[in-house]
């Protein structure tokens, strides 16, 4: 069994991984795929399964808004988290991968993001947490700065969204998607130079930011989930401000004048 294991596991990586799925949810995921590759599960029903206990763990987020509601709804958020990575191995493991399946992937994944955001500020208004000054005051439970954040949280997380997917499209982009490139998985690359090293830890650790699965339980862990929400609401208004940026410098500026000839 362990070698059988093993094989799926290493059969079916993804090339620039997280460390939290390389070393432990990749793993766990792949014993998953092995208990369920021989039943007529289908990889897209692990996604609507991940998707209503991520459901569940958010609506635990907001209703129990004390270090053991938020220790739990985490550990939920995880066991959600783990079928997020086995239905992609799954299909990978079966080669019955599609960019249908893909897209309905990235489309729950992108309204778990949203409800994310809107949980947590509601657990904040019930509980009270850091509130967003300089001098890190509490917010007492029921201020509703916190009810302003999560509306506008809400709002950045899913305008970012739509920004990735208006600049992923291939009218945008330039460039037609594959479904090798969707599930694309490890293999040996190119050696980079060090300056290209570097660069891809800096791109690795801004992405271990904003991928909330990596860190989230040590946040709750730490009791400290309203830290978390500012991070989270933080990072993403980056993304946006910088995505948005690049679209005023592609579609603001003036037209060539035409040379003239002669």
């Amino acid at each position: 069994m362990l070698g059988t294991v093993k094989a799926i596991y290493l059969a079916t990586r993804k090339k620039h991984d997280q460390l939290f799925n390389t070393y432990l949810m990749r793993p766990l995921a792949a014993g998953v795929v092995a208990i369920l590759a021989p039943t007529p599960i289908t990889p897209n029903q692990l996604t609507l399964l991940n998707l209503f206990i991520f459901l569940v763990a958010a609506g635990l987020f907001a209703a129990l808004p004390t270090f053991v509601g938020g220790v739990i709804a985490a550990g939920v958020l995880e066991v959600s988290y783990l079928f997020d990575c086995t239905d992609g191995m799954l299909a990978r493991h079966k080669k019955i991968a599609s960019k249908e399946g893909h897209l309905f992937d990235f489309f729950t994944d992108e309204g778990k993001a949203v409800v994310l955001a809107g949980s947590l500020a509601i657990r904040l208004f019930r509980g009270g947490g850091l509130g967003l000054s300089l001098d890190l005051t509490l917010w007492p439970a029921g201020n509703v700065g916190f009810l302003y954040a999560g509306i506008a949280g809400t709002i950045i997380v899913a305008s970012g969204i739509s920004l990735t997917n208006f600049v992923r499209r291939p009218e945008i982009s330039g460039k037609e998607v594959t479904v090798e490139a969707f599930y694309e998985t490890q293999g040996s690359g190119p050696k980079r130079s060090l300056v290209g090293r570097v660069a891809e830890l800096a791109l690795t650790f801004l992405r271990f930011l904003n991928h909330y699965p990596s860190h989230i339980w040590i946040f709750a862990l730490a009791g400290r989930l309203d830290a978390f929400f500012w991070i989270y609401v933080a990072i993403n208004a980056l993304y946006l401000a910088r995505g948005w940026l690049g679209l005023v410098v592609r579609f603001g500026r003036f037209p060539k004048a035409p040379r003239a000839e002669g």
